[in-house]
Parts: C-alpha cells; sequence; structure tokens
C-alpha cells in the first residue's frame, strides 16, 4: 500500500470517527530531532453554527508557544498531509471506540494500528453539534 493511499485511509477514519460522534482529538507528533514545531493538536470548533477544526501547533524555538489556527474539516488530509515526515512521523486519531496510529518508519512507509481507546468521551464540541 503506497503511503498517499495510507494516508487516505487513515483520513477516512477521522471523517468517520467525526461524522458517527465517536472523535475525540487527534494528534500529530513523534519528530526526529529538535524541530521548532514540536506537535500539532487538533479539536473541533462550533464557529457559527459549522463546525471546524483548530490546528493549535506547539513551537519551541528558544522559548515555547502556541499558535492556534481554524480550518474546515473538509481540508484536514491537504492541511496535515504536508507534515508527515516533515517533521512528524506518527498522527493519533482518539476516538471513543479505538485509538487509531498511523506511524511512519524510517524507510518512510506509512502504516495504521489500532489499539484500545484512550477516551471515554468524544470531544464535547462534537457531542453538542450532533444534538443540536
Amino acid at each position: 500500500m503506497t503511503n498517499e493511499i495510507t494516508y487516505s485511509t487513515f483520513f477516512k477514519t477521522v471523517q468517520e470517527s467525526i461524522s458517527n460522534g465517536t472523535f475525540a482529538k487527534l494528534t500529530l507528533a513523534k519528530t526526529i530531532g529538535k524541530p521548532e514545531l514540536q506537535n500539532i493538536y487538533i479539536k473541533l470548533l462550533l464557529e457559527e453554527n459549522i463546525l471546524k477544526c483548530t490546528f493549535t501547533k506547539k513551537i519551541y524555538d528558544g522559548e515555547k508557544h502556541e499558535v492556534v489556527s481554524i480550518h474546515e474539516i473538509e481540508n484536514l488530509e491537504a492541511e496535515l498531509t504536508p507534515y508527515f515526515t516533515n517533521p512528524f512521523f506518527s498522527a493519533l486519531l482518539f476516538t471513543t471506540e479505538a485509538d487509531i496510529t498511523m506511524k511512519i518508519n524510517k524507510k518512510k512507509v506509512a502504516s495504521i494500528i489500532e489499539q484500545p481507546p484512550t477516551f471515554k468521551n468524544a470531544d464535547i464540541v462534537l457531542v453538542n453539534y450532533l444534538n443540536q
């Protein structure tokens, strides 16, 4: 399976978790070396009754700070894919059903593994949005 197919499979799972109300959060992590960008945390946001997502970028450039931006859910894959292997080598999707991790190895080959869920509750913004 090529990385593009693996990425698409992973992001399809992210979209499904949002649609079925099980999404808790998404994190890009595991860098090599000491890049300025340390993590990206993705959570949901309700803006003008439209479900969107926030990217919180944890940056360390001598000082720690965060940069928050808002994005359309439909653009998640396009917005996050450029960060894979530069600098992130894992994406962790936390849902109430499972933790799904996409890992990229040293040969830059992506794979997906599933583990028992860490979170018992979905993102509160998603829960409120679905209950309107």
